[in-house]
């Protein structure tokens, strides 16, 4: 059997230990179409024939920007790791201007592409970009060549022997990958991942997913050029499941009923929206269904996990499954057992009521540069606390600094940023690697964090703020979509707030208040105001006087990532939202 120290022995064990019919299956033209291991691992050898005959050597950068996950984005990656090359997967609605500076830092030799749109991207900058040779697409698209010439290429299998020489002389300290970090401030940093850093880690985390090896599916569609769900795609291998592709976010609902997988990844906003939609769905009903559908997402909220609420709530819970939560176990495809939520804090809330539903939300914490699991909650074991993000994966040590820093060692600890030696050794200092978060471990090895050591600040009157936890605790009203806590070294917090526009307008139109033309055109309207007011005020309750949001103002747009608001990943973009907003800043602080 196959030892695995490497990312490409993940698809050559599953060849050996369950040779599946579907390994890896994606819809093209509304059709699911399965890929076996067997195609899986004769493919990567393919496109890694063709790209050593297109002269790749070992240590060479490829570049690889899809829009969705699919097999193609898989086949790639194992056949540029087999030949010692690295890959250096690429977010795809990053600006132009970033596509450049990651492919001129990376020097990346040759890029793969899903579709015409990141295409013409590169296309647009490839002139700047001299270590550019070619770019390859997936899909077929005027003026790009197709990735299928590189598997002709490859066809001819009489370099077969030198890719397995190649194979044979990776060590698992090698360098894997090169994976640049979105920063919420500055350019992107490349996080140089080894092999060891992501198959440890695989195969550490795998521990804590409840999988019948062989016989689960997975549904994947966080994007893969973030190691989150990259790492999620090699445990699948490891573990013999069948990896399902959805479309689009916006397909999800219609794909979980298709293929009714049994687990899959979110993150914390992605719960946010199917929790409103269910929400939403409840107060359309009337009578006694709209009576027991509260009645039991109430009830919901009370969860506490191992039966901790005694046996009468677990009676009425039982009822409530069977009544109302069962509906919602469908809507979700019918089987999923988990959900592993991570790259943001996840309210509590969420967690209990997802797991009231038997519907288990799991969170998990880490990052890029420890690719990127640190800890997570498992149902089993004992394993799970509501408000934690679980105890840490095996061989991984947390240790807590004087200032509440979270520092962690572990084999999953990158070896440093690519051409950065500066920054390496700022977050990487004897032998720990410096998160930047805050957090705590209880007495049962539970990990808590509470706040991102760069983001909280002080108020002048000296007293220490958190914005993310206001923000979290905020945004569980229905009124606001997004919200940050702003007033470092002013006399008092404040917030700028996006609202929900979708629930703003249906509340209006309940309320009689007349919207001519765009919605958020009623934002100065004194009863818009005043309904914020009251939902601040009542959030407010849970924090100290000095934490408390004192004034806010409602921005007319969106937050969006292509407007520049968020992160890929969904952060707030402090900086950049607060430049766009500086006249709203001097009318609350003046």
């Amino acid at each position: 059997m196959t030892t695995i120290t490497r990312l490409f022995d993940f698809p050559h064990y599953q060849l050996e230990k369950f040779n599946l019919e579907k390994a890896l299956v994606t819809k093209y033209n509304g059709k699911w179409v399965a890929t076996s291991t067997k195609e899986y691992v004769e493919k990567a050898n393919q496109i890694s024939r063709g790209l050593l005959r297109l002269g790749v050597q070992p240590n060479d950068k490829i570049a690889i920007i899809s829009s969705n996950n699919r097999t193609e984005w898989n086949i790639t990656d194992i056949g540029v790791l087999q030949i010692g090359a690295q890959d250096v997967p690429i977010y795809p609605t990053i600006s132009q201007e970033d596509y450049e500076y990651v492919l001129n830092h990376s020097e990346a030799k040759y890029c793969f592409v899903s579709d015409d749109e990141v295409f013409q991207k590169v296309e647009n900058i490839k002139a700047n970009v001299p270590s550019l040779k070619e770019v390859f697409s997936f899909n077929t698209i005027d003026g790009c060549k197709s990735w299928e010439k590189v598997l002709e290429l490859g066809k001819d299998d009489s370099n077969q022997e030198e890719v397995e020489k190649i194979m044979a002389s990776v060590k698992e300290d090698d360098l894997a990958t090169l994976i640049y970090t979105s920063g919420t401030t500055g350019r992107p940093k490349g996080v140089m991942l080894s092999h060891k850093n992501v198959v440890s880690n695989s195969i550490n985390s795998s521990t804590r997913f409840p999988i019948v090896d062989g016989e689960t599916s997975a549904l994947s569609f966080l994007p893969v050029c973030h190691i989150y769900e990259r790492m999620l795609m090699y445990l699948y291998q490891y573990r013999g499941v069948s990896i399902y592709f959805a479309e689009s976010l916006e397909t999800i609902s219609d794909n979980l009923k298709e293929v009714k997988p049994e687990v899959m990844t979110a993150v914390p906003r992605l719960l946010e929206k199917v929790y409103d939609k269910i929400i939403a769905k409840g107060a359309d009903l009337t009578g006694v269904k709209k009576k027991l559908f509260f009645w039991a997402v109430e009830l919901g909220l009370k969860y506490e996990p191992y039966e901790a609420n005694g046996w009468w709530y677990e009676k009425k819970l039982g009822l409530a499954r069977k009544l109302i939560f069962s509906k919602w176990q469908e809507a979700l495809g019918g089987n999923l057992k988990l959900i592993a939520s991570g790259s943001a804090a996840l309210q509590p809330r969420l967690a209990r009521v997802f797991n009231a539903a038997g519907i288990g939300v799991m969170e998990g914490y880490g990052l890029t540069e420890t690719s990127p699991v640190i800890s997570v909650n498992e149902l089993a074991n004992k394993g799970f606390k509501i408000g934690t993000v679980g105890r840490m994966i095996p061989d991984t040590e947390v240790k807590i600094a004087e200032d509440g820093e979270i520092l962690v060692k572990g084999p999953q600890v990158m070896q440093g940023y690519y051409k950065d030696e500066e920054k390496t050794n700022e977050v990487l200092k004897n032998g720990y690697f410096h998160t930047g978060d805050i957090g705590e471990v209880d007495s049962n090895g539970f990990l808590k964090i509470t706040d991102r050591k760069k983001e909280m600040f002080k108020t002048s009157g000296g007293k220490y703020v958190a914005p993310q936890l206001i923000e979290n605790a905020m945004k569980q009203s229905r009124f606001i979509e997004q919200i940050m806590v702003i007033g470092e070294g002013q006399k008092m917090p404040a917030a700028f707030i996006q609202p929900n526009f979708e629930f703003l307008k249906e509340w209006a139109e309940r309320k009689g208040i007349k919207i001519e033309g765009e919605i958020h055109e009623i934002l100065n309207d004194q009863a818009v105001i005043d309904r914020y007011q009251t939902e601040v005020d009542q959030h407010n309750e849970k924090f100290g006087k000095w934490e408390r949001v004192k004034r806010f103002e409602l921005t007319p747009d969106e937050w969006s990532i292509d407007a520049g608001h968020l992160t890929p990943t969904m952060k707030l973009k402090r900086k950049v939202i607060k430049e766009k907003y500086k006249d709203l800043y001097s009318k609350i602080y003046g």
